[in-house]
């Protein structure tokens, strides 16, 4: 797990300029001035499928129809995180949402199924209570989603598994069918499942009928240094926590962004009439 090939640009074709900041060349993690967060939030959209930000590079984007939506778009932040990785990512997937003019993001966090006991047992933070506990039912109300978990044995955590037991009554009404959904994980270690603990995670949408949503290499070179430490795959956005103690990077976080910024742009293409 976490050490497979995957896509490798060919020498001839320069890999796409979206991640000129953070991951970029000779990018240094430590370096508060070159690492910062890459200008999604300032792209525009036009009609060949291409995005110019404000430091007039491009990147791959969604062709959206010109025709104004009179309401938001609505997706659904919903995570799980014990000690504040996932819900590190979550927030900053939210600016990338937001950043789409016509579509929003509202964080939520799953129920804890540990007592309080076992938790502080475990010496996990305090909960950030702004961000309110969604029930299954509330599902229903969103366009679209993006789920974050940290992994347990390369699957989602027991948390957001129970949670998602919880939308039976969703399932036999199909509520959720044709939705679209991402996810994003936090793993203890390189090999412990970036990529396993989304792809596992795919059953829970089939069975709803919902569409995953990957973000591919859509991040751009950011995706292909190796030269820092990085979460993260092509199902989504990542971050290694290892003990507990190491926090997102800015790369890491960046890629957060960008997946809140694609998945907006995908939800707003198929809310066109």
């Amino acid at each position: 797990m976490g050490k497979g090939g995957g896509c490798v640009p060919s020498k001839k074709k320069k890999p796409s300029s979206l991640a000129t900041t953070g991951d970029g060349p000779g990018i240094d993690d430590n370096d508060a001035t070159n690492n910062a967060p890459i200008q999604i939030e300032d792209d525009q959209t036009t009609v060949d499928g291409t995005a110019t930000n404000t430091a007039g590079t491009t990147t791959p984007a969604i062709t959206t129809a010109s025709a104004k939506i009179s309401s938001p778009l609505k997706i659904f932040v919903v995570f799980y995180s014990m000690y504040g990785h996932v819900e590190s990512l979550a927030k900053r997937m939210k600016k990338g949402v937001d950043s789409v003019e016509g579509v929003e993001a509202t964080l939520y966090r799953v129920p804890e199924t540990l007592s309080q006991e076992v938790v502080d047992q475990m010496k996990a933070p305090v909960k950030d209570f702004e961000i309110p506990e969604i029930t299954a039912a509330e599902l229903a109300a969103a366009d679209g989603f993006l789920f974050g978990f940290p992994t347990r044995y390369g699957c989602m955590a027991a948390q957001m598994k129970a949670f998602f037991d919880s939308t039976g009554s969703l399932w036999k009404e199909q509520s959720l069918a044709g939705k679209p959904a991402g996810f994003f994980v936090s793993t203890g270690t390189q090999g412990g499942g970036q990529e396993t603990t989304a792809w596992t995670a795919i059953t829970q949408l089939v069975h709803h009928g919902m569409l995953f949503v990957p973000i591919g290499y859509t991040f751009g070179a950011g995706m292909f240094k190796m030269d820092s430490i990085r979460g993260g795959s092509p199902y989504g956005a990542g971050v290694f926590a290892g003990d507990g103690s190491r926090e997102a990077t800015e790369t890491e976080l960046a890629l957060a962004e960008h997946q809140g910024n694609y998945m907006a742009a995908i939800v707003k293409r198929l809310a066109q009439p």
